[in-house]
């Protein structure tokens, strides 16, 4: 037993090792990207666009999978003018992330833009935590300029990044628009503590893509398909009382992206099970059927069938 732990123990600072290597390695690169104007760097990402679409591929059957089976009204030659579309925005987005580590407010201001911010303050005013709700679309990375608006504590659930020096990275980057990360494990203790401390939140959670069959709770459709819907948020909502408000993002123009609140019920604890995130979907297909082009379609949705 000693031995296993002793290899074991070998093992994880081996690992650790190599995690701090490649993080030393990598951190030049990135904070260069960073600083590089704006011009650069989407022609930094046109480069980065003819690499993962025509060279590497990157989950191309994927993306059209989904393209196809969630947009059958659209022929193979409008389908794969959204796919290319698609990749152009997830690479623009991609090094968008990279940027927030040396954009400044001001900036940050200019590009991420809100329509409707009376609708969030007045649903502040009564005196509960907010869970907001949207999806993997636009820019939802920028998404973390709201929190100097807010007068709540604001908390962006998201999944850890195996690289433990990465994933402070990302954790410092949010801290700087004041955002706090907690991960999916620490999403229910966080809300616990902080409703009996009293303690208002605003809790943002993108729940538009697949669970797992073993935590899965509810079916429903989305983009007309049978499939397994996330009911976390839901479940929070209505056992820690809080008021649940969507957020529609919509990209401007390149670089550009504007906000909308549109709050969904008004008491979300009367509202029948599973309504809530029903309703969180059909918003996010309105979303979608919009403008395709900036949905994260490399994400499998879509791979998941009841039995």
């Amino acid at each position: 037993m000693h031995r296993i732990k002793s290899h074991l123990t070998l093992y994880l600072h081996k690992i650790s090792g190599m995690q701090l290597l490649v993080f030393f390695l990598l951190y030049p690169f990135i904070w260069f990207i960073s600083i590089l104007p704006f011009r650069i760097l989407y022609l930094i990402s046109d480069i980065v666009y003819i690499l993962i679409y025509h060279i590497i591929g990157y989950r191309k059957k994927i993306v059209r999978h989904n393209l196809a089976i969630a947009l059958p009204q659209l022929n193979a030659k409008e389908r794969l003018v959204i796919e290319k579309k698609s990749y152009h925005h997830l690479c623009d987005m991609f090094l968008e992330m990279i940027k927030t580590m040396s954009l400044s407010e001001k900036e940050m201001d200019k590009r991420f833009t809100f329509t409707n911010l009376e609708t969030l303050t007045h649903m502040e005013k009564e005196g509960k935590s907010i869970a907001l709700m949207m999806a993997h679309y636009a820019s939802y990375e920028w998404a973390i300029s709201l929190n100097k608006y807010s007068s709540l504590t604001s908390y962006a659930i998201y999944k850890k990044i195996a690289n433990k020096h990465f994933d402070k990275l990302v954790k410092d980057i949010r801290l700087k628009f004041k955002a706090l990360l907690i991960t999916t494990s620490e999403t229910i203790p966080t809300i616990e503590k902080n409703y009996r401390d009293k303690h208002l939140g605003l809790y943002g959670f993108a729940s538009d893509q697949s669970p797992q069959l073993s935590k899965t709770h509810h079916w429903g459709t989305f983009m007309g398909i049978e499939t397994p819907v996330h009911t976390g948020a839901e479940m929070l909502v209505k056992r820690f009382d809080m008021n649940v408000i969507f957020m529609k993002v919509k990209k401007i123009k390149r670089g550009y992206y504007q906000a909308t609140f549109e709050t969904m019920f008004d008491e979300p604890s009367t509202v029948p099970n599973y309504q809530i995130s029903d309703e969180f979907l059909r918003r996010v297909e309105k979303q979608i059927l919009e403008a395709p082009e900036y949905y994260l379609w490399t994400h499998k949705r879509w791979k998941h069938k009841k039995k």
